[in-house]
């Protein structure tokens, strides 16, 4: 019978510490409530929301099977698809969000804390000390008991002599430096498929110029075959006009890879390594762009994104100056804190209100090394943009001469096409009539292809310089 008592109040005690443990947590739960409703939540979802937009984007069937593709609409899918651009996005969003974090400080910092402890007390003559808000208790009893406590705390800073508001100021400069940046790889990104285009042209240009020489040297072969077998003409016409048969369709293979390779690099620079086959738009064409050095030059120093990126983080190395300044004086803050403690529920509470002021006295000379740290890199910044200046002259420079001398070609190779094609008939003429030789016609064909060949290189190095100069001032 008194086993069965024992047990009962064994059972008791168990639930009522279950009872207590689910109390303990609910008021856990309320405490956490209030840290969740705190301006720092709102902030958050203010200051951090994602490209949410562009991410679906980037994840969309951009090209149909047989679809025309014009530059434009290589250049759209490119910077929808490219991995670069999907990178630097999120870095703008990374310090977007650094932003928020620097802001923080304006607000008050609230956080919770609960504890719950099983205590057993020393046995005979020992006592259990307690200590809580309501003063100290002691206790003589051998029974185990449940001990809680809770704290809500608030901590503000009042005055913290410009910590803050550089923090805030070096964010928002990094955050237009990481915009630049991105705005920097989409120039590279526009330059690359630019680039690629045009390659792609010129090789399927390429690639028709060498299958007309075929069809040339196919009609030269049948034509000495004709003369032949009438006599008038030896088996060499034959022969040699077999061989450069063979000869135009080697080209011919070479050229057609030609093609392949470059829709393959096209592919990859608009970031659809895997897109179905589709038409790209000839508009190797040439227009006389317009315009001087000086001008080039200009528009670069006004709109080159790496440079406006390089001068927001020397902006904010100037500021990181003014942070580790900030070390050499106080912070004033204020605090309150709402406290709960106790045996047994409801526990008893009490609440405190205070302020405090820390001055650094010494610290090892560790602001004055922060200081110099932070002009040392500022130095290091300074120099950068100066190389940064040096660089986008040469590539002002090099891309404007390269226009030019891209431009200066383009007549002169339309003018020799002209040139061979004539002189391709006459020798075509004069064998027909029996009074040329088979390699008077295989001259005036390579003549021919050459200049072809070269004509429309002229072209695709003139777009190309073009992008290049765009890219140099920072200009689509």
């Amino acid at each position: 019978m008194h086993g069965d008592y024992n047990d009962e109040r064994k059972e008791t005690t168990i639930m009522r510490i279950r009872l207590r443990i689910r109390s303990f947590f609910i008021c856990l739960a309320l405490l956490a409530l209030a840290v969740l409703r705190t301006p720092d939540a709102v902030l958050g979802a203010e200051e951090s929301s994602p490209p949410d937009e562009q991410t679906r984007a980037f994840r969309e069937d951009m090209i149909r099977k047989g679809e025309l593709l014009t530059l434009e609409r290589c250049i759209e899918i490119a910077l929808k698809r490219q991995p670069n651009i999907i990178a630097a996005l999120y870095t703008v969003d990374v310090n977007r969000n650094r932003v928020g974090e620097a802001l923080s400080n304006y607000y008050p910092q609230i956080e919770a804390n609960a504890s719950y402890t099983r205590l057993k007390p020393f046995t005979g003559t020992q006592k259990l000390v307690s200590t809580g808000l309501s003063g100290t208790s002691v206790s003589t009893s051998t029974a185990s008991f449940d001990q809680y406590s809770g704290t809500l705390t608030l901590n503000q800073i009042i005055h913290d002599f410009g910590r803050t508001s550089s923090q805030v100021s070096i964010s928002r400069l990094n955050l237009a430096s990481s915009g630049m940046d991105l705005e920097n790889v989409s120039e590279q990104i526009v330059l690359n498929v630019k680039q690629t285009y045009y390659a792609v042209l010129l090789a399927k240009r390429n690639k028709a110029v060498a299958d007309e020489t075929v069809q040339q040297f196919q009609q030269h072969l049948e034509q000495a075959k004709g003369f032949y077998e009438v006599g008038t003409h030896p088996k060499f016409d034959v022969t040699k006009a077999e061989v450069d048969l063979s000869n135009a369709k080697l080209n011919l293979i070479r050229a057609d890879n030609a093609v392949r390779l470059a829709v393959v690099n096209l592919n990859n620079a608009m970031g659809v390594p895997d897109a179905p086959d589709y038409i790209l738009e000839d508009n190797l064409s040439f227009e006389k762009y317009a315009i001087t050095f000086e001008g080039a030059l200009s528009t670069a120093f006004t709109n080159r994104p790496d440079l406006k990126s390089i001068i927001a983080k020397r902006k904010a190395a100037e500021e990181s100056i003014a942070l580790a300044r900030a070390n050499y004086y106080p912070t004033i803050s204020g605090n309150a804190a709402y406290n709960v403690f106790g045996t047994d529920f409801p526990l008893s509470s009490g609440w405190s209100i205070g302020a405090a002021v820390s001055f650094p006295i010494f610290s090892g000379f560790l602001t004055k090394h922060q200081v110099d740290e932070a002009k040392a890199n500022l130095n290091v910044i300074k120099a950068n943009e100066e190389s940064q200046r040096l660089s986008i002259f040469l590539d002002v420079q090099q891309a404007y001469l390269n226009l030019k001398e891209a431009g200066e070609r383009v007549p002169t190779a339309e003018l020799t096409v002209t040139q061979a094609k004539e002189n391709l008939d006459i020798a075509n003429g004069r064998y027909s009539a029996g009074v040329g030789s088979p390699i008077e016609v295989t001259d005036a064909q390579v003549a021919y292809t050459n200049a072809e060949t070269a004509y429309s290189q002229a072209l695709a190095d003139y777009k190309v310089a073009k992008a290049a100069l765009e890219k140099a001032m920072g200009s689509r």
